[in-house]
């Protein structure tokens, strides 16, 4: 085996250690600090009148709710690793049936707004990288501020205010064009910073000199050169693009009325639902970390100072 072969493969090694690591704990941060929030699903059903106490009694049982910490732990723990995620304490329906059911409204705003975030924020830092002096610098700089400083569920409310009540363009519930659009400008100000900055640390190399002494069209240095090489920042950023991606989702769904996770989350949460709200949570969280993972070792195989680390 070759240094260089074994250098890579301890990398992965880390890499897939790491990630195992991460999940043990979003696994065991989830269950324990979900059970620390006061009441559970028992005492909301209690506090609506639909249990006496004696019934409240008979159904933590058979939930396993009077059991002690530890001993739920493993129960779930060992539901989980079979792919069982469990019955919803308050629907009494399976939590496959549950995702299964709101997954496919989610994965449509998310794509939705990848597909935007991923067009604006690669065409405008190229597009201003070709015309330095135009328009498009300033709106990579726009689109930027507005990614850092104004967070979406803010921007949805607005949105609802002012299109919804005020002008009434759009529906106050149920509407998919405008969160897809605000959690799109967002990635894409995302995309754009990182980008832009690298486009421009790479206009300086010495091969650009030399295309451009070469008589080569700005628009050709830039696609043909500067950009395949900027490249990687967009493959770096692809675990923290997919979870604003799925966190955004969430929260324009609670904004905006649609049926999905962020919805059915939310439910669970004020029902005290706590195996729905775990499954949510940790389904999201393995989902990033997967992701993650692929994107480092994508990287060991794409960049070459990787490859030589």
């Amino acid at each position: 085996m070759t240094p260089h072969l074994a250098r890579l493969l301890v990398g992965i090694t880390v890499d897939i250690l790491r990630s195992l690591a991460i999940a043990v704990g979003i696994v065991l941060i989830t269950f324990f600090l979900i059970r620390m929030i006061p009441g559970d699903v028992v005492d909301v059903r209690g506090l609506e009148g639909s249990l006496t106490y004696a019934q409240q009694s008979a159904m933590r049982d058979d939930l396993g709710l009077s059991r002690g910490w530890i001993e739920q732990f493993f129960t779930w723990l060992s539901m989980i690793s079979t792919g069982d995620l469990g019955v919803s304490s308050r629907f009494a329906t399976p939590i496959v049936d549950l995702i299964a059911t709101v997954l496919p409204s989610t994965l449509k705003l998310g794509l939705a707004a990848l597909g935007i975030g991923l067009f604006f924020g690669i065409a405008l830092p190229t597009l201003a990288c070709v015309y330095p002096r135009s328009i498009f610098v300033g709106l990579v700089d726009f689109v930027t501020i507005w990614s850092i400083t104004i967070p979406t569920f803010s921007i949805g409310i607005l949105c609802v205010v002012v299109f919804a009540v005020w002008l009434g363009w759009i529906p106050a519930i149920g509407n998919f064009v405008v969160p897809a659009i605000i959690l799109g400008m967002d990635i894409a100000g995302t995309i754009a910073k990182m980008l832009h900055e690298d486009m421009k640390d790479i206009e300086g190399a010495d091969y650009i000199r030399t295309a451009r002494a070469k008589g080569l069209s700005p628009a050709r240095i830039v696609i043909g050169h500067i950009l395949p090489n900027a490249f990687t920042i967009v493959i770096a950023l692809a675990g923290l693009i997919l979870a604003g991606v799925l966190t955004g989702a969430l929260t324009m769904e609670v904004v905006f009325g649609l049926p999905g996770l962020g919805t059915l989350t939310l439910q669970a949460i004020k029902g005290r639902d706590y195996p729905v709200v775990q499954a949510v949570i940790i389904w999201l969280g393995l989902a990033v970390i997967f992701a993650n993972l692929l994107t480092d070792l994508l990287q060991r195989f794409i960049d070459p100072r990787l490859r030589k680390s």
